[in-house]
């Protein structure tokens, strides 16, 4: 245990990175707030000192951490639910915008049970999931969707053989028209900037910019040039990376009534082969090469090698492209020189199509086995902007910057996220784990940023946001991989403690199902809320499900009614997938999702991992998740570690095996951190709990989304049981 707050000293400031007179200054400041806190309760401590703003984001992580974790230091979890580090104010929700639809619709929708925002937000959540149709109302006045063909009603339950039901029947339109369109609400009109963007490495060059109207001309110029080149209704796929002319690609592929095949740029020439055979695509937009760091890697070579149909191809660099073209190929400039000059180049007739029309072709990780196809319809979009817009509060005048690509499900949903809600797209073309992603965050004046833990910790480790400033950011938001508390204490701190958004959703549901809300308090690495109109249960082993209100963890069950979700795979059964073998609740088949999350005292949860990442131990049931929050904190050596359980050879109870990945510059022996983590998870965790064995690894097993195979490092220590039984 280390020091509470009220046991620190001047010293210890010193140690962890203040000068003297500093550290005077900042002790003397801490100590007022101690002396005027309401029976000394930690949260307001800590909402004191983040209000006062004592903690700069250019002072030391060590005294971040130092505070923090002194203010949280006596804190029971189990009583008390996850330390919270971020606290709304009445006048920030109502300007939010969730904050300000309560505000106008909570008191005729909840009655006098309604207060305000943040007291009636779990009241309204709830309702949601009773009344969809009302919350969606709502909801489509608020975002920039415009319908041709309105809707007959907002849900269509009729149908029994659809445990979702039919979403917006009879309704027709163009989801990119709506995109590129002016509206009143959200504001945003021709001259309001849609993209900015900077290109690998020009640090010191000014941050480019397209308003709407740039953007809609680029995007109906490409669509006019796909009408001469592909057929309509064609699959067309995007390999490259999230570029300003990826996303006018995007937009246009889906404008003239075509449908998006999303690969990411990272895959090897058979990842590729099999999307484009699944998705039966008939051409490819590609780059010639992928620019990283100022150095160039093969893109065109490997669309070449996984498929003979016809590629488009845009030079990373200049004007011309920087390889040879196979002979049915193109290069950008000859895909536009058809239409260029045309006068009516720049305009285009959307092409109007039904609401559940599929206009995206997305894929899963693939960790075993064929990549599952999903299709995207065009309630995906209206899904995602939504929860944007709700969750994330993503309004005109943010600039939305996320580093990620459209082969991956957060590359539409932030092209979407952001267009139809009005802000601006922050594109960086290059690595985002250098120093000059950091600068383009700065220079191009992002207000929301989003992220995936991986990067996070490499940001952190490298330290290459030293001199710059991220204050402009008035939220953060995190996907892809369980968070860590301290990687995001540091990220958080970068904006003087600004929200981290936690989302956690899937491909197949166009959106996040937990998240955070900013009309909550949040805590690191933890959800605070099912996302509007989302109901879930948490399933015990037997499938029954717990007391909505009791802390537990066990496996998601998801209600179905969920607009956005599928109700289809190209290349798999769904209702397999999704619904055999799942428990009834209230006269809903529940969906599978696959998710072991961790509900905690005071409603809070916490993510445990896959349903094949929880293991046994000694007749415990636990999270690899839980182990690893334990172990990453409990050596300074320690970059990440990786715990699995497998049973041996000859049978018995399964043992806990960690692989550990060091930081660079450090140095450890197995047996050592064996007994540390040993110590660390008894104390922690369970003191019946021991580690067996530690494996120091350079790196861990990840699939191209970056998430981690615990399948593969158990399968590795059950082959060298499996040797060393036979020697």
């Amino acid at each position: 245990m280390g020091k509470s707050i009220r046991e620190l000293r001047v010293d210890d400031l010193v140690n962890v990175g203040l000068k003297l007179k500093e550290a005077d200054e900042f002790d003397k400041v801490l100590k007022e707030v101690i002396r005027g806190s309401n029976g000394f309760d930690p949260r307001e401590i800590w909402k004191e000192l983040v209000d006062r703003k004592l903690l700069k984001p250019w002072h030391p992580h060590g005294l971040h951490q130092l505070v923090y974790y002194s203010v949280y230091n006596d804190w029971d979890v189990s009583k008390n639910g996850p330390p919270l580090y971020w606290f709304p104010s009445l006048d920030q929700s109502k300007n939010t915008n969730m904050g300000r639809a309560m505000e106008l619709y909570g008191p005729k929708l909840l009655g006098s049970m309604y207060k305000d925002p943040i007291t009636s937000f779990s009241l309204f959540q709830k309702f949601t999931v009773q009344h969809p149709e009302a919350y969606w109302s709502i909801v489509l006045k608020e975002i920039s969707v415009v319908f041709r063909e309105p809707p007959k009603c907002i849900l269509d339950r009729t149908d029994k053989s659809k445990h979702g039901g039919t979403w917006l029947p009879g309704s027709a339109l163009n989801i990119a028209e709506c995109c590129l369109l002016p509206s009143n609400y959200p504001s945003k009109n021709d001259d309001s900037v849609a993209v900015v963007w900077r290109d690998d490495r020009c640090d010191d060059s000014p941050v480019n910019r397209m308003t709407y109207k740039e953007l809609r001309g680029q995007v109906m110029l490409v669509a006019n040039a796909l009408d001469t080149t592909f057929s309509k209704g064609d699959a067309i796929a995007i390999d490259m990376p999230m570029t300003v002319h990826a996303v006018i690609i995007y937009l246009a592929i889906v404008l003239a009534g075509y449908v998006v095949v999303s690969i990411a740029d990272s895959f090897a020439a058979q990842e590729i082969a099999t999307r484009l055979r699944v998705s039966n695509a008939k051409g490819i937009f590609t780059q010639d090469f992928i620019l990283r760091g100022g150095r160039k890697f093969p893109l065109y070579s490997k669309v070449v090698e996984a498929a003979p149909l016809k590629a488009i191809v845009l030079p990373v660099i200049g004007n011309d492209v920087g390889t040879r073209l196979r002979e049915q190929d193109l290069s950008w400039k000859d895909f536009l020189s058809g239409v260029n000059g045309h006068p009516s180049m720049n305009y285009y007739s959307p092409v109007c199509q039904p609401v559940d029309s599929v206009i995206n072709i997305l894929f899963s990780s693939g960790t075993t086995g064929e990549p599952k196809a999903i299709p995207w319809t065009q309630l995906a979009p209206i899904r995602c902007s939504s929860e944007a817009w709700a969750h994330i509060d993503v309004k005109a005048g943010d600039v939305y910057c996320w580093p990620t690509n459209l082969g991956w499900v957060m590359g539409p949903i932030l092209l979407f996220s952001s267009f139809l809600n009005g802000a601006t797209l922050a594109l960086y073309h290059g690595s985002p784990l250098e120093h000059s992603f950091a600068k383009f965050v700065q220079d191009a004046g992002v207000t929301i940023l989003g992220t995936v833990p991986s990067l996070v910790k490499a940001w952190k480790n490298t330290n290459c946001l030293e001199g710059l400033d991220w204050t402009k950011i008035r939220a953060f938001a995190s996907t892809g991989e369980t968070s860590n508390v301290d990687d995001d204490l540091w990220l958080s701190s970068k904006a003087y403690y600004k929200p981290v958004i936690e989302c956690c959703g899937g491909t197949e549901l166009a959106s996040s199902y937990i998240q955070g809300s900013p009309l909550q308090p949040q805590a690191f690495g933890a959800f605070s809320t099912a996302s509007l109109t989302t109901g879930f249960v948490i399933l015990d082993e037997n499938g029954v499900p717990y007391p909505d209100d009791k802390p537990c963890v066990g496996e998601v069950g998801l209600f179905p009614v969920y607009l956005g979700s599928t109700d289809r795979l190209l290349n798999a059964d769904h209702e397999e997938v999704y619904f055999r073998g799942m428990p009834m609740y209230k006269g809903m088949k529940l969906r599978r999702h696959g998710d072991i999350i961790k509900r905690t005292v005071g409603g809070y949860i916490v993510m445990q991992g896959r349903a094949d990442d929880t293991m046994n131990l000694g007749g415990i049931k636990t999270s690899a998740i839980e182990i690893e929050r334990v172990c990453d904190r409990a050596d300074e050596s320690i970059l990440e570690t990786a715990a699995v359980s497998v049973s041996p050879v000859g049978g018995g109870p399964e043992v806990l095996v960690i692989f550990a990945v060091l930081k660079k510059g450090f140095t450890s022996q197995p047996d050592k951190l064996k007994t540390i983590f040993s110590k660390a998870i008894q104390r922690n965790l369970n003191p019946l709990f021991k580690v067996s064995l530690v494996k120091i690894v350079p790196e861990f097993p990840r699939t191209a989304s970056n998430k981690l195979l615990r399948r593969v490092l158990r399968d590795q220590v059950k082959q060298e049981q499996s040797v060393r039984s036979r020697i």
